[in-house]
């Protein structure tokens, strides 16, 4: 009997569409707790969808849990990851609706005393800081007076981040004094409830009313600049132990603060310590991703950040050591891993549709592997809807409509669209 793995997401994020596939392909019986119209449905990789309600999260998540009766919990967001830590502390609060849920929650996540510094990023700094791995200076703002302090002690440019945020939302860099004051204002604010009222009602996604309507305030840090490129490390670990890993160089992304677009794999023993010393010291179980920055003159790599959940790269399958589902399907099943050949060879990865969308003519489209499931053209067909109704390059006209996508509904001519770089509608 297959174990059963349930996808939490907060949000209609594509990338957990594709980890959902690529679970049902390591063998995993999938089931999502998700928003509506989440692109997921639109293939047969997920068994049972259960509803998420942002006003009552802790209660969707407890109900999913029951029916699903899950082997395994994965968080695709970093809110869903903060309900289910939130879920543990609570979790005396709801015997009987999900037997057990403290340590499935664990089991799936690791040792419940990470949790804490998981969702502060400062505390999570000062921990990795006390292993000895390289970080950037890093510390909490909580006024003004704060922020002046930082600037005369450490500097300028400096990285403000607001707990609680996600996909490059709740970081800002600030230049000089007043911007720094300003931005810090900024990011401590709470979110404007016309906002809020907006994203629930036209994305049916409610998860900052709550927010709005407490006027919580989030707390923010600050961190010292470091000149150099972005890379990126997602793992998969059990009980403190890294099983598999993909690091990779960030090439592309879609804005200064947001998700990659174009990364490229490489080795680098310095993230690769890293990210095992930290799984090590927290006791870590499940996805993780770490987040690093290269010195531009030295190439020493200093961590960044920490996401407790799934990264949009986590469904690729890069051969031995490199398939994260794989890795975890052997952890839960006792079975020796089962690896997947790889889907490519090229080390550049152009994410779709995130490249694709950036830049329908990105030269990353043809010289590196664009990484279009073409085996569930039910989901490519979704991104494009989403695509064209994100991106700004679509509503230009009829002329960039021609340069994107332009194929019969009925047909994937794969190999002519791989080789423009541009998916077929």
């Amino acid at each position: 009997m297959k174990p059963t793995a349930l996808l939490v997401t907060t949000t209609n994020w594509v990338p957990t569409a594709r980890l959902a596939v690529a679970f049902g392909i390591a063998g995993f019986r999938v089931e999502m707790l998700c928003p509506p119209r989440h692109p997921a449905s639109q293939t047969h990789a997920v068994s049972r969808t259960h509803p998420y309600h942002g006003l009552a999260p802790l209660r969707s998540l407890v109900r999913a849990i029951a029916a699903a009766k899950p082997d395994l919990l994965l968080p695709g967001d970093d809110l869903a990851a903060r309900h289910l830590h939130e879920l543990y502390r609570r979790r005396e609060s709801h015997p009987g609706e999900a037997a057990g849920i403290g340590s499935l929650i664990e089991r799936s996540l690791g040792s419940a005393q990470s949790y804490p510094a998981l969702q502060s990023r400062a505390a999570f700094m000062e921990l990795a800081r006390e292993e000895g791995i390289r970080i950037p200076e890093t510390g909490i703002v909580e006024e003004d007076e704060d922020i002046r302090g930082w600037v005369e002690r450490v500097g300028l440019p400096a990285v403000l981040k607001a707990d609680g945020t996600s996909g490059g939302e709740g970081v800002r860099m600030a230049r000089t004094a007043a911007e720094a004051q300003h931005v810090f204002r900024k990011l401590q604010a709470p979110p404007l409830l016309a906002r809020a009222l907006k994203r629930a009602v036209f994305d049916q996604d409610d998860t900052l009313v709550t927010p709005a309507l407490l006027r919580r305030r989030p707390t923010v840090s600050a961190q010292a600049f470091v000149e150099g490129h972005e890379a990126t490390s997602t793992i998969a670990c059990w009980k403190g132990t890294v099983l598999a890993g993909l690091h990779f160089e960030v090439l592309r992304k879609g804005h200064a603060a947001g998700h990659a677009t174009v990364v490229r794999l490489i080795e680098n023993a310095e993230m690769v310590a890293a990210t095992e010393t930290v799984v090590r010291r927290m006791g870590l179980s499940g996805l993780c991703g770490f987040d690093f920055m290269l010195e531009a003159n030295t190439g020493n790599a200093y961590l960044i950040e920490v996401n407790p959940r799934a990264t949009q790269v986590g469904h690729l399958a890069l051969g031995e050591g490199r398939d994260l589902p794989a890795a975890l399907y052997g952890a839960v099943t006792g079975q020796a891993i089962r690896v997947a050949p790889a889907v490519t060879a090229n080390r550049t990865i152009a994410l779709f549709p995130h490249e694709w969308a950036r830049d329908p003519q990105s030269e990353f489209l043809r010289t590196g592997y664009h990484d279009v499931p073409w085996d569930t053209p039910e989901l490519v067909h979704a991104c494009i809807r989403r695509s064209r109704k994100q991106t700004s390059w679509y509503a230009r006209g009829e002329a960039n409509r021609e340069m994107s996508v332009a194929a019969p509904a009925t047909k994937l001519p794969a190999e002519k669209s791989a080789a423009r770089g541009i998916p077929a509608a």
